[in-house]
């Protein structure tokens, strides 16, 4: 008969002390919310032109002044301050009477540039232009 070897067990390893590191320090409350709308299919000057009449104001008040301006750029501009103020209140928990605009612009965004026959068999060149808008809310 063959002789069996001796089992030998490996001693159970006791986990090393983890050292507890030092809890991070508490983030700022964040005081601003933002959205961007990129290549809206406005002028940045007829953007513009709305934009400045609600820089500064209160969120329900700018919002009632665009609902009444009579510009094509009104639905995008209150659309842009729209999605910012719903960052502000669903992301970062800010109460909704106190939201102001603090700031907001619009910049040139991309130039399409098309061709529309003329006469004589001559073309000329339009340029479709695009803006983005730029909205950063904040907390009174």
């Amino acid at each position: 008969m063959a002789e069996k070897k001796p089992v030998t067990r490996k001693k159970a390893v006791k986990p090393a002390k983890v050292e507890e590191k030092p809890a991070a320090p508490a983030k700022p409350k964040v005081t601003e919310a933002r959205a961007v709308a990129y290549d809206v299919r406005l002028t940045p000057r007829k953007a513009r032109m709305v934009i400045d009449l609600v820089r500064g104001k209160d969120l329900n008040v700018a919002l009632g002044i665009l609902a009444n301006v009579n510009r094509s750029a009104s639905p995008a501009v209150s659309k842009v301050i729209k999605s910012a103020a719903a960052n502000a209140i669903n992301n970062f928990a800010m109460e909704e009477s106190k939201l102001y605009i603090h700031t907001i612009y619009a910049n040139d965004g991309l130039k399409m540039k098309r061709f529309m026959p003329r006469a004589k068999g001559s073309s000329s060149g339009i340029i479709k232009r695009t803006c983005h808008i730029y909205v950063t809310i904040k907390s009174r």
